[in-house]
């Protein structure tokens, strides 16, 4: 038979278990409104002196009021922005955001938390956080952004004493990239002539303009112009006939790898948690 101090202590036990419990869902009722939210990062290199987008999206919530948007950058003391209960909060902004910031307002309802980066400057660069609360709870995006300079070149061919000449010019680049072409010719791949690239800085003591000439063009033949640098990359063709010249051209920039993270334990997960801990007490 069982002595009375074990029947005392599996019927402490017992009670202690469903105290726990019950406090479990008590606190799991409480907290069920605010769990963890999906916030995920989209990002596209800014491009310097023009506007940027640092891309947050998040789950939708159809209470306007309840939503706070707040953009951060590390190694800045202020905010970056602040966006809640339908407003700009631009108190806390750092100065060096001052003005050049903004959300689009009529998409927040929809799940948009993205940011607008006017006149992008070159220190903008580095990891920001996207954290957002909604009255189903809060999550958080980190993403890194990287800003540089790219443009699209132009590609031409120009008469010279010694044959046609190609020139590929493109007018903005940072960092500093490389130039490569190609040379695709009707009856199959041919390697191109020598080429001469040259780098001008411009007035902003900042950004490069790129200008490569080909030499040794033929007839019957597509050239494709390359520039390339760690953030973006465009190419130029060009096909030459023996009786006219046809080109176009194309910009794509490079995605970088972006991470997503939830900044609050899901409700479940304390209720399964809680039990535990007074067990162990």
């Amino acid at each position: 038979m069982a002595s009375q101090g074990q029947v005392m202590f599996w019927s402490m036990t017992t009670v202690i278990v469903i105290l726990a419990a019950v406090i479990a869902l008590i606190i799991g009722f409480g907290v069920s409104g605010k769990r963890s939210i999906s916030v995920t990062a989209l990002m596209s290199p800014g491009n310097i002196g023009q506007s940027g987008l640092l891309g947050c999206t998040f789950e939708p919530d159809i209470r306007m009021g309840s939503i706070t948007i707040r953009w951060a950058k590390a190694g800045v003391a202020g905010l970056v922005h602040e966006f809640r209960a339908g407003k700009d909060h631009l108190q806390e902004q750092d100065v060096a955001f001052q003005g050049r910031t903004e959300v689009f307002a009529d998409q927040v309802i929809g799940g948009n938390a993205s940011l607008k980066l006017r006149v992008v400057h070159l220190s903008d660069a580095g990891t920001y956080r996207c954290s957002v609360t909604t009255s189903r709870g809060s999550g958080v995006a980190v993403l890194q952004y990287q800003t540089g300079a790219f443009s699209t070149p132009r590609v031409q061919v120009e008469s010279s004493g010694s044959g046609d000449v190609l020139q590929c010019e493109a007018p903005r680049w940072f960092p500093r990239p490389t130039v490569r072409w190609t040379a695709y010719s009707d009856a199959g791949k041919r390697l191109p002539g020598a080429a001469n690239t040259s780098y001008e800085l411009n007035s902003e003591n900042i950004t490069l303009k790129v200008v490569s000439f080909l030499h040794d063009v033929t007839a019957n033949t597509t050239y494709t112009c390359v520039i390339e640098n760690s953030i973006a990359m465009a190419t130029g063709n060009i096909k030459v006939t023996d009786f006219n010249v046809t080109g176009e051209t194309n910009l794509q920039v490079v995605n970088l790898n972006t991470e997503s993270v939830s900044s609050s334990l899901p409700a479940c997960h304390w209720m399964l948690l809680l039990p535990v801990c007074l067990l162990s007490m």
